[in-house]
């Protein structure tokens, strides 16, 4: 029989098991300190993606320099530049604040730290391009006071004067899930569906004039890092399959949304559990592999011109074994010594 994409229980299945290994064997999350090179791969990887999905042309290499080093290469819109730049201000204040917290009440989230994210990561690009239509009352961190056209599918978001109570209400529903949420096996609903009607909901209130998509992405991922989970990314080539599963959760069909969430969480976890479980000749993802010697770009690059062992999947990730990189690394040091200085 030949083989086809998992299945949503295959990957519901597998989820779990992943989960349980990170949780069980693995003691949970580490924090950014303790996995630096793979929480900076998220961070790029998903401040590319994120601001992607609404349109930014920036390729990941662009995005790496500027988030990195601060520096614009290449020759895109300043807009673009700016929408990454706070993107990536506001991921970073997401990762750190929820893995190192400072929880006011406890709760998975607030009303003001959904104002605080949206604000810091459409500022930079509001100093140069403003929305067109915003009054001074709809800048960074303020609700929008004006109403929004149906979406695609037929759904309308709530009228300007309901958006702060719509958005209240949305936040006590995530408070009421909150039990079901650390603890899924309370809950006949799988996790990642759960999740999908908290992100589904938070869209259809698009409390903010602009950057609801990345605000709510970003939303959903402080929560999952709260839960002790990873954030996650939905890749630029789902656009469409995840608008069309927005689209359906707005009808109250959370499963194709919670399947992508859930491939999305199992990627994101396999990127911290394997590290630690695969022996030296497994192929595993080169950003699993990075430490001080070799970061993530220098091992792609060395897989790209073929002097380190490695093979690109149709995923487009190149996966190479610890075997590999320690054999490169002696014949690296072996072209070191025959052309010194």
């Amino acid at each position: 029989m030949a083989r086809g994409r998992p299945s949503r229980a295959t990957v519901y299945a597998r989820l779990d098991a992943a989960m349980t290994e990170l949780r069980e064997r693995l003691g949970g999350l580490p924090s950014p300190k303790e996995s630096e090179f793979i929480w900076s791969d998220i961070w790029h990887l998903e401040a590319h993606h994120s601001t992607a999905l609404e349109g930014n042309t920036l390729v990941l290499r662009e995005v790496e320099a500027l988030l990195e080093q601060g520096r614009a290469v290449g020759a895109k819109p300043l807009k673009e530049y700016m929408e990454v730049q706070g993107y990536g201000q506001a991921a970073r204040w997401v990762y750190g604040h929820a893995l190192e917290p400072d929880w006011h009440s406890g709760d998975l989230i607030t009303v003001t730290e959904i104002r605080q994210i949206q604000e810091r990561a459409m500022t930079p690009v509001w100093q140069v391009a403003p929305h067109p239509e915003a009054t001074d009352r709809e800048a960074p961190g303020m609700f929008r006071e004006h109403d929004i056209r149906p979406f695609d599918g037929g759904m309308t978001p709530p009228s300007w004067p309901l958006v702060s109570a719509s958005l209240q209400d949305w936040v006590e529903r995530v408070l009421a899930l909150a039990a079901s949420l650390f603890d899924p096996s309370i809950s006949s609903v799988p996790l990642s569906e759960q999740l999908a009607e908290i992100h589904g909901g938070f869209e259809r209130v698009h409390p903010f004039i602009d950057g609801n998509g990345r605000t709510g992405r970003l939303v959903l991922n402080l929560i999952l890092v709260r839960l002790g989970l990873p954030p996650i990314i939905v890749l630029k080539t789902q656009r469409t399959a995840y608008l069309d599963a927005l689209q359906k959760s707005d009808d109250g069909d959370h499963g194709p949304l919670g399947e992508i969430l859930a491939r999305a969480m199992y990627d994101n976890l396999n990127r911290f559990i394997v590290p630690g479980l695969a022996g030296p000749a497994r192929l595993v993802p080169l950003v699993a592999l990075a430490d001080e010697s070799f970061s993530v770009a220098a091992l792609r690059q060395a897989a790209t011109r073929g002097r380190l062992d490695a093979v690109q999947g149709a995923d487009g990730i190149w996966r190479t074994s610890r075997k590999a990189i320690e054999d490169y690394a002696r014949t690296k040091g072996r072209r070191a010594n025959r052309n010194p200085g």
